[in-house]
C-alpha cells in the first residue's frame, strides 16, 4: 500500500503574484475525476471524519492552513498544511480527519473517483473492521 506523502507543486514566481498548477499523472499520481473545496470552516470544527475504500486524493491549503490527521488502523500521520504549492497524497484505507483551520483557509481536494456514497466509510468501528481485514489479507 501507499503511503502519505507531500507531493510538491511547480510554482512560478511573479513580482505580480504567484501560480501554481497541475497536471494530472504528471504531478499527480491519478487521473484526476473530481475537484471540490472547503471553505468558512468555523473556528474548533473539524472535517472528514472518514476513509474512502477506493478513492485516492490530493489534499491542498489553497489558502490559509488546517492540519490533516491520517489512520490507516495501525500507524497514525499528522500533516500541517500551510504551503499552496504543496499537496497531501492520501492513498485510499486511511481515516482522515482536517481540523485547527485558519481563518478564511480554503482545502481544495483532488480525488481520482467520481462522488460516490458507497466509497465513504463513515462509521469508526466499521473502518477498524475493514482496515484488519485488509491487513490480513496482505499477510
Amino acid at each position: 500500500m501507499n503511503k502519505p506523502h507531500i507531493i510538491e507543486l511547480p510554482r512560478m514566481y511573479d513580482p505580480r503574484g504567484s501560480l501554481t498548477f497541475v497536471e494530472e499523472t504528471r504531478h499527480v499520481p491519478f487521473d484526476i475525476k473530481r475537484v471540490y473545496w472547503i471553505y468558512d470552516v468555523p473556528g474548533g470544527e473539524s472535517r472528514g471524519a472518514h476513509s474512502h475504500k477506493a478513492s485516492e486524493s490530493l489534499i491542498v491549503a489553497a489558502s490559509g492552513s488546517f492540519t490533516v490527521d491520517l489512520f490507516d488502523g495501525y500507524e497514525h500521520h499528522r500533516f500541517a498544511l500551510n504551503k499552496p504549492f504543496e499537496g497531501l497524497y492520501v492513498p485510499p484505507g486511511y481515516w482522515r480527519v482536517l481540523d485547527d483551520f485558519s481563518s478564511g483557509s480554503v482545502c481544495m481536494v483532488m480525488t481520482s473517483t467520481f462522488y460516490t456514497e458507497d466509497d465513504y466509510e463513515r462509521d469508526f468501528d466499521r473502518f477498524m473492521e475493514w482496515a484488519r481485514s485488509r491487513k490480513e489479507e496482505a499477510i
